[in-house]
């Protein structure tokens, strides 16, 4: 790739959330009907209300699960797809907290486990944050707020969930990396740092887990059509293309689609460890 410093949430084309403004959590009332239809497990998705994180409650929620839409500060994007959800045979809930600290983290499991009577079956970590800038030019709270959110919250709320899924004896959790985290980017060191460091967790993490039933895998999407994508000048998106073999970016819905297949699929159980680039070729010789 050239020198392009193109700042993303994940891989390199989601828009990133925003940093959340409290620890406060907040689960709305009218989200909080459940579904006599929704038959498939209670999925947690961190950073659930938008973009990527969007594209993935609603393809978990398509296959009747009980999603946990986790969210930062959009409540209303959040509410609007645990409604699509719930039109889509699913069943959801809306929940507001800050996956950077570990009482957003615990707030978040405690929520889920007063919404639905059985434990959680799956955690995406979606919520990811940049804070773009030269490493010569990063500033400690840039470094530090990435970590913290990328990788810490990662940890923190993988370790929540395997003391559910460990003592269930079953559960699959799914982490989302990125390209970058394997072959770095102009502009990221933060993000390539807590990506590479989810990769890593990943593998060591399956590991530990393997012997009591419970799978966990990352993705790592590469440059994926968003709003932030569709304005960029054409000039930037045809030198972008240049270092993509498929020669166009990828859609949420694609990530989403790997993603539910680690999830939810009968096949996938016997994967475990592994980080599955979903990037176009742009890290090809890097899986």
């Amino acid at each position: 790739m050239g020198a392009l410093l193109l700042g993303t949430a994940h891989g390199f084309g989601i828009v990133p959330a925003m940093r959340p403004s409290s620890v406060m959590l907040q689960q709305r009332a009218a989200s909080s009907a459940i579904s006599m239809e929704a038959t498939g497990p209670v999925c947690i998705v961190t950073g659930g209300s938008r973009g990527l994180g969007r594209a993935i409650a609603l393809a978990l929620g398509s296959e009747g699960c009980k999603v946990v839409v986790n969210y930062a500060s959009s409540a209303g994007a959040a509410e609007a797809v645990v409604e699509e959800i719930k039109g889509l045979g699913g069943d959801g809930i809306a929940v507001q907290a800050d996956m950077s600290s570990m009482d957003g983290i615990k707030a978040l499991f405690k929520a889920t486990a007063e919404a639905y009577d059985e434990p959680v079956g799956v955690l995406v970590n979606n919520a990811g944050i940049t804070r773009d800038t030269l490493a010569m030019r990063m500033k400690e709270a840039q470094w530090m707020d990435v970590i913290q959110t990328n990788l810490n919250g990662v940890f923190f709320a993988s370790q929540a969930a395997q003391k559910v899924m460990m003592k269930a004896r079953k559960g699959r959790i799914v982490n989302i990396a990125s390209v970058v985290g394997k072959i770095g980017n102009v502009g990221q060191a933060n993000y390539a740092a807590a990506k590479g460091g989810v990769i890593a967790m990943t593998m060591t993490m399956a590991k530990e887990c393997a012997t009591r039933g419970v799978t966990v895998n990352a993705v790592a999407p590469g440059f994926i059509a968003s709003d932030m994508t569709g304005e960029l000048p054409e000039a930037v998106v045809t030198e972008v293309m240049k270092n993509i073999p498929c020669g166009r970016f990828g859609q949420p819905e694609e990530v989403a689609g790997l993603v539910k297949y680690l999830a939810l699929d009968p096949s996938a159980l016997y994967i475990t460890g592994h980080c599955i680039n979903i990037d176009g070729g742009i890290g090809i010789g890097t899986c």
